[in-house]
């Protein structure tokens, strides 16, 4: 919050920011507004998000039990089977290797908006960018005297935690992000006096040791040449590297598994009653698009329909459903492989279905109920320089950093879209800023 003994910052100016922006800048050709003062989150939302770090660390755990759970048969066999749809043999046995058992991502970000209701979780990305942006937004306004979300180094404390020295290695599919990764390490060895970060290359490569970030998609790893040996090397322990290589919790299918009752014992055993109310709370109801027929008699949950194509039936009104492709492709980050039903004409929509159950057995797909996000004020400069004022919707990304079983709040990044925008992402009309609370 802002401290109470003291003014409310004046507006950060447009010609300082840009003044201020590294050489390299922070994201390879990609623009956005600037805005002379923080988002603003409500008090109670972001004592919210103390615990939301928590409540998803304990998800992110539950999550890496079942599936080895499932593998070892003390779980249907069926939740490893689909969490392992379209995987090459080789992905999936580096996801069931002992060297990384009980490992997943220190890094947790999920993507929110905020509804009538509350926060509601969009997507749990386990390989986050924006690292970079909002360590270096959180240091600028926090410099201009705004009490911003994680503190004007909680983003820099909260990545040494996870990689306390050592490589971050960078995919081409991920060089968008490569200069906020450069920033970022650049950072950290000035703070510290010695270069001990510095960005890698995903280029082949002999010898691995000592830490390494994993910057990259597994769906990637055709493109990414050095993954063999990094792999092999922290398999012989000569690496520690993080995230581990688990495509399997990589899934948006974990949003559908969640709600399914027939493992509502098993989520309520790992969360607890307050942590499985938590996320019900933040979690939208989720299906898998599973083409498999049901028998006569059922229904599938909160639909009443019995065959997917159904849905191609429902009214506009209806049709505040999202589909998403759950991992492993290309598609499965950003606004790509995701289709809103009350966006789309009935034959876009039914055409969007059929995809989705035509590539099931490679590329599983989700449904999800769309929660739509409340509209917010936020200042930016246009195009003359001048201080104005757009009405859009908020996207928020916190970046939880987990460290000896706990985890902090390093920082939160706004990206506030125009009211027209439904689903919500990083654009050039977007403002992107960091967080204070109200």
């Amino acid at each position: 919050m802002m401290p109470s003994n003291s003014a409310t910052p004046a507006p950060v100016p447009l010609e300082e920011l840009r003044r201020r922006i590294p050489e390299g800048e922070l994201f390879a050709g990609k623009e956005w507004l600037w805005s002379p003062s923080p988002y603003i989150l409500d008090a109670k939302l972001a004592r919210e998000l103390e615990s939301m770090g928590h409540r998803l660390l304990q998800f992110a755990q539950a999550c890496d039990l079942l599936y080895r759970q499932s593998v070892d048969g003390r779980q249907p066999s069926w939740i490893a089977e689909l969490l392992d749809q379209g995987k090459p043999p080789e992905v999936v046995a580096l996801g069931r290797d002992s060297a990384f058992r009980g490992q997943i991502a220190r890094v947790i970000r999920p993507d929110l908006i905020v509804t009538e209701d509350g926060f509601s979780i969009c997507e749990l990305d386990q390989i986050p960018g924006g690292i970079g942006l909002t360590a270096w937004l959180n240091e600028t306004y926090a410099s201009f005297g705004f009490d911003v979300l994680g503190g004007s180094q909680g983003m820099l404390e909260g990545f040494s935690s996870v990689l306390p020295h050592g490589e971050i290695v960078v995919s081409e599919e991920a060089s968008t992000y490569r200069p906020e990764m450069e920033w970022l390490a650049s950072r950290l060895s000035q703070r510290k006096g010695s270069p001990d970060w510095k960005v890698t290359d995903a280029s082949s490569r002999e010898g691995w040791n000592g830490n390494v970030y994993r910057f990259f998609e597994m769906f990637d790893l055709p493109q990414v040449p050095c993954a063999e040996g990094l792999f092999h090397d922290a398999f012989e322990g000569r690496v520690s590297m993080t995230p581990p290589p688990k495509a399997q919790l990589e899934e948006k299918l974990w949003m559908a598994l969640f709600w399914m009752a027939p493992l509502r014992d098993f989520w309520i055993r790992q969360l607890g009653e307050r942590g499985m109310h938590s996320l019900q709370k933040w979690i939208p109801y989720t299906w898998v698009l599973d083409p498999t027929p049901l028998p006569h008699h059922a229904v599938y949950p909160r639909l009443d329909i019995q065959n997917w194509r159904e849905l191609g039936t429902f009214s506009q009104k209806a049709r505040d459903l999202i589909i998403k492709i759950s991992g492993f492709d290309g598609r499965a980050w950003g606004a790509r492989g995701v289709s809103l039903g009350s966006d789309l004409s009935r034959v876009e929509w039914e055409s969007a279905i059929e995809r989705a159950l035509d590539e099931f057995p490679e590329h599983p797909y989700i449904l999800q109920v769309f929660r739509h996000s409340i509209l917010t004020d936020q200042s930016y400069y246009d195009a003359e320089g001048q201080v104005t004022v757009m009405k859009g919707r908020a996207r928020l990304s916190p970046y939880f950093f987990v460290n000896e079983g706990k985890t902090s709040l390093g920082g939160l990044l706004a990206t506030v879209c125009p009211a027209d925008k439904k689903i919500l992402h990083g654009m050039s009309d977007a403002v992107m800023v960091p967080a204070i609370a109200e």
